[in-house]
């Protein structure tokens, strides 16, 4: 009777405690950095720093405060198109700069003719998925269907992906990082992004300038958003200024090892 009731008990611990490790191993988690005073690396959250052991980058730490080579990476979040996207193309062709675009499907479907200038200009164009779902909590194979999908509708259009990806609202969990890495492909987050994003509610365009130079370091992978009309307008002297500062614009490619 007694080992009955101890096995009973253990059994019953179990089921308990199941449900709060599943849970804790789905935590959902949304991804940011701490900037920092007097142009030293952004920081990220330390709760978020193990995206580094499951193929995610956000940062150079090789290229940090005390590296003379200065680089910064451009990477953009394209969720349509609205005349922004093709201007800010413009200023990286006139400028020679590279930057790196995350794209959704019905981007590639209503913007092929872009999508392909991305490609032919030297750019990286990259996985935001195919609809823009909340991944945290999906399975592994909704996880893939949606990368392997958007995928497919490029190939389909003639428009080359690299194997980056940047999860819809940087929401996340250790658990879709490594299904992502599973894949093939490589998480990309960001050590400087600001509020961009609506174009209803966009920065000034001095103060958007300010907080950019104010907040660049050696090593930054920046977030914007190519439909802002703000960072249409003040990208050329964002690039001037930092080159004239001596950094250089970095790929994606050398930051994650191709």
């Amino acid at each position: 009777m007694k080992r009955f009731c101890k096995s009973a008990f253990l059994t019953l611990l179990v089921l308990l405690v199941l449900p709060l490790t599943v849970r804790a191993q789905s935590k959902e988690l949304h991804w940011y950095c701490v900037r920092q005073k007097a142009h030293r690396q952004a920081i990220a959250a330390p709760e978020l720093r193990f995206v580094e052991d499951c193929g995610g980058y956000y940062i150079d730490h090789t290229h940090h405060e005390g590296n003379e080579d200065k680089v910064v990476y451009l990477t953009f979040d394209v969720g349509y198109e609205n005349g922004n996207v093709e201007k800010i193309l413009g200023t990286l062709k006139e400028t020679q700069t590279p930057g790196a675009f995350f794209v959704l499907k019905h981007v590639v479907t209503a913007n092929t003719d872009l999508l392909r200038r991305m490609n032919a200009e030297g750019h990286l164009v990259c996985n935001h998925t195919a609809n823009h779902p909340n991944l945290a909590f999906a399975s592994a194979e909704k996880i893939k269907a949606e990368l392997t999908e958007l995928e497919k509708v490029c190939q389909e259009n003639g428009i080359v992906t690299a194997p980056y990806f940047r999860p819809p609202e940087g929401s996340f969990s250790r658990e879709m990082l490594e299904h992502v890495q599973e894949i093939g492909y490589k998480t990309v987050f960001w050590s400087f992004a600001y509020a961009d994003w609506d174009n209803g509610r966009q920065m000034a365009p001095d103060t958007a300038i300010r907080l950019i130079l104010d907040n660049i370091h050696n090593g930054a992978v920046l977030l914007l958003h190519p439909t802002s009309a703000t960072n249409a307008a003040i990208l050329p002297q964002v690039i001037s200024t930092l080159k004239a500062e001596g950094y250089r614009f970095g790929t994606l490619d050398a930051l994650c090892g191709g």
